[in-house]
């Protein structure tokens, strides 16, 4: 496998950012109970008291905490590197579980995703919500243009994705699916672009300054049947894999009756920051085109349906 030469970090400082000094409602200031994972079982999660007269508003889309929550310990700021991306320079893989909506298996009615985002300790890095309006959801279905917002373990919103309505047909090759990355909100740092194949999903991932960075092929058919679908992560000119995003396959009765999908995503430990939460936006991206159960319930398999 060939070297690869991370880009080198554009120029952003984020010496003003700085972390809340209490965690917003609904955050616990420790993890409850005893660490399940493989890390030290010792370990919790510190809180730091407010100043006089601090107070921090409610957030939206909080995550649900269940007992056991450890998140992963706030890294020392970084130079040049995205506020909040500091998690992603200490990790080579992520593990993404999309949360299971019960008023969604009840009823039909499709609700905002909601993920949480692991490290491979079980840690928690970032909490993902789609922000979404009803009448968008429930009308264009998996198709639908959205926002989702990841935010860190202050609260804070450290990458926001935007997908637009685009079109995810053979016969329309101009009007592609495209995600825009940003990191902070606002600041666009990469894009997930598809790129038209007759019978394979392929994707580019670009920098901010749209120049091609890593390529993604998915196989012919995109169904999970009892296995893992993998999406491999390539060079540029595609003769050397770097990583890959796998669906995972979490049983008959999870894969029947809900569309709560399970993710791993590899890459290299020396990857730029931005390229790394980038492909956190191309899973994502891949979830809703593939993997995201329609009105009817059936999942979508293939590449263009």
């Amino acid at each position: 496998m060939e070297e690869y030469k991370p880009a080198p970090a554009s120029e952003f400082s984020n010496a003003a950012f700085a972390p809340g000094n209490q965690v917003p409602y609904g955050y616990p200031q420790y993890a409850p109970g005893p660490y399940q994972g493989t890390g030290n079982p010792g370990f919790q999660v510190q809180g730091v008291a407010p100043p006089p007269g601090f107070a921090v508003p409610p957030i939206q889309n909080q995550p649900v905490m269940t007992p056991g929550t450890i998140w992963m310990p706030i890294p020392p700021s970084i130079p040049n590197c995205p506020p909040g991306l500091e998690y992603l320079t200490q990790i080579d893989q992520i593990l993404i579980h999309q949360q299971i909506e019960l008023l969604e298996i009840l009823t039909g009615f499709e609700t905002n995703n909601k993920y949480e985002i692991k490290n491979s300790l079980g840690q928690r890095v970032y909490f993902a919500a789609e922000d979404n309006d009803c009448c968008t959801r429930n009308c264009c279905g998996p198709s639908r243009p959205f926002t989702l917002r990841i935010i860190d373990n202050m609260g804070h919103e450290v990458i926001t994705l935007q997908r637009p309505l685009r079109c995810s047909s053979c016969c329309c090759p101009c009007c592609l699916q495209e995600l825009e990355v940003q990191a902070p909100p606002g600041k666009p740092v990469g894009y997930v672009v598809q790129n038209w194949h007759p019978c394979l999903p392929k994707f580019t991932i670009q920098d901010e300054r749209r120049m091609d960075i890593l390529k993604i092929s998915g196989p012919c058919v995109v169904c999970s049947c009892c296995e893992d679908v993998n999406f491999e992560v390539k060079s540029v000119d595609e003769t050397a894999t770097v990583g890959r995003i796998s669906k995972q396959w979490t049983g008959f009765v999870k894969e029947a009756f809900t569309d709560a999908d399970n993710f791993g995503i590899t890459f290299p430990g020396d990857l730029d920051v931005k390229m790394k939460a980038v492909m956190i936006g191309a899973c994502f991206l891949i979830d809703f085109m593939f993997f995201e159960h329609g009105s009817d319930k059936k999942q979508r398999a293939g590449v263009w349906q």
